[in-house]
């Protein structure tokens, strides 16, 4: 049987843009998903640092979404904008739970899960690896325009005019077949 082709990443469709630097101590670069973020095991949000962003930047958001989700639209796990420009990390866990580390004025859009925080990874069984991809994105404005009650389309169709630049960290989840 033929290997099957993956998904395009969200970012093959919209206009090239500077790149940045994202780091994580809780995501390795094409490595396996620690259980903090997976959905039934932690659901934590990862730590995200960044840097070197274009000059112009007012804002950051950070997604995370799954390309290999079977939904034939992938699934979004993570949706953050109106990071203040101040801000240039999130600890562990800031957009989970009570989120007492999200920095003031952040918007969360909901998630696929239909949640406005961090939804952890959660292939089917079976369906193979799964990639999460986390992206930061520098924003040419303060505010992005949508609310948190926007869908991920809607912030994307906004962050593909206002993005002047993208870092993003792609890590790998699956969970075996039964049996």
């Amino acid at each position: 049987m033929p290997e099957q082709k993956r998904p395009p990443l969200p970012h093959d469709f919209h206009p090239p843009v500077p790149s940045f630097t994202v780091t994580s101590e809780d995501l390795t670069p094409g490595g396996t998903l620690g259980d903090a973020q997976v959905y039934a095991k932690g659901n934590t949000s990862p730590q995200l640092r960044w840097e070197g962003h274009p000059e112009g930047a007012k804002s950051f958001a950070v997604t995370c979404f799954d390309p290999d989700a079977p939904t034939g639209s992938g699934f979004w796990h993570w949706v953050l904008f109106d990071i203040p420009l101040s801000v240039t990390e999130l600890p562990a866990g800031a957009a989970s739970g009570h989120m007492k580390e999200l920095p003031a004025g952040a918007v969360h859009a909901r998630n696929d899960y239909g949640t406005q925080d961090f939804g952890g990874a959660a292939p089917p069984p079976g369906d193979g690896p799964h990639r999460y991809v986390f992206t930061v994105y520098a924003v040419d404005q303060e505010k992005l325009g949508p609310d948190a009650t926007a869908s991920p389309a809607v912030v994307g169709f906004h962050l593909r005019f206002h993005a002047l630049g993208r870092a993003q960290l792609i890590g790998e989840y699956e969970v075996p077949a039964a049996g």
